[in-house]
């Protein structure tokens, strides 16, 4: 089978940093469904793999965490699919990835995908959609629903991949008002456009800018990018027993500030149920179904931002490097071999 992959980390602008391979193809067994990969997305995480991780003398590693398409085949053990099924999901970090024609997932993870999308669109969406649903609903413990007096949520980075689902669902599924940050028109214009009440300039002092919109606490913040640049703004910003969210790797904060206040502080990361194989790790696929569900009535619109062609060494190159550049909007995908 087609694939790109990698056996040294290496700069994007390297040729070899990814390249068009040929891989034995792999056999589903137990709760594995073999899926034929019709498309992917390229997240941030792609390029940390690729730049941190190298494989085995000798091995090649598959990077991407995002694939729509259709199952082949099934293990002995699967019970929720069949082959020709259209499913979406993001996989696992221990496990090859999307960047291939046939890839092995655990069934648990999966959801089938919805009926109004093509494979491109829908490929835009697991990876950042979990990590989105279960910042909200599991790390901060936002109740769904239209209570009264929910409170304010900042969202700092909210043009990009996971920013970009996540606006949309504080604003369809809660009645949070819904603040976003960004800083290029462009940007702004598509957090509007993705239903934030507000949208602020990250470039600027966030507590200035939040009393600049009359709203100077918040009781949800989430930091999706550059938190060590943020986090002190951030912490002044927070209500007294709010919560914080995170999903980047800060290489330094300083959590006291939020001691004060009595603020938690809440990590989240989408691989942790799949690599530790946790009792619950059935969540994921229930809630790719239910944001099926959510997409085919119109409630949450795909996130694709920029479509790079067929997947190949050359197109992820480009994607990698476009994501490296820290000005992507929404998702980049490939289709296709």
């Amino acid at each position: 089978m087609k694939a790109v992959a990698y056996q040294h980390s290496l700069p994007i602008t390297d040729p070899l940093s990814l390249q068009d391979i040929t891989l034995p193809e792999p056999v589903a067994s137990g709760r594995d469904l073999l899926v034929e990969v019709r498309a992917i997305s390229v997240n941030p995480v792609d390029t940390k793999v690729r730049l941190g991780a190298a494989p085995a003398e000798g091995e090649w590693k598959v990077l991407g965490w995002d694939a729509a398409g259709i199952v082949r085949a099934v293990g002995p053990d699967v019970t929720r699919f069949r082959p020709g099924d259209r499913v979406w999901y993001a996989g696992s970090i221990a496990r090859q990835g999307s960047n291939s024609e046939l890839q092995l997932v655990d069934e648990r993870i999966v959801g089938k995908m919805p009926e109004s999308l093509d494979f491109a669109q829908a490929a835009a969406l697991p990876l950042t959609a979990i990590t989105a649903w279960e910042m909200l609903f599991d790390r901060l413990a936002i109740a769904p629903g239209k209570p009264v007096d929910q409170g304010a949520l900042l969202i700092v980075g909210a043009a990009g991949g996971v920013g970009s689902i996540m606006v949309q669902l504080a604003r369809r599924l809660t009645a949070l008002t819904v603040i976003g940050t960004a800083s290029r028109p462009q940007t702004r214009e598509w957090v509007q456009e993705l239903g934030a009440h507000h949208v602020i300039d990250h470039r600027q002092p966030l507590a200035a800018e939040l009393k600049r919109i009359g709203i100077p606490q918040v009781q949800y913040a989430v930091s999706l990018t550059h938190t060590d640049q943020h986090f002190a703004e951030i912490a002044e910003a927070m209500a007294p027993q709010g919560k914080f969210g995170l999903i980047d790797d800060p290489k330094t904060v300083n959590i006291a500030l939020l001691k004060r206040k009595s603020v938690s502080l809440n990590w989240e990361s989408m691989f942790t149920r799949s690599l530790f194989g946790t009792a619950d790790m059935a969540a994921q696929g229930r809630l790719l179904d239910e944001l099926a569900g959510l997409v085919d009535a119109g409630l949450i619109r795909t996130t694709v931002g920029e479509h790079f062609g067929t997947i190949c060494a050359a197109n992820l190159r480009g994607a990698h490097a476009l994501l490296e550049s820290g000005r992507a909007r929404g998702k980049i995908v490939l289709e296709g071999f």
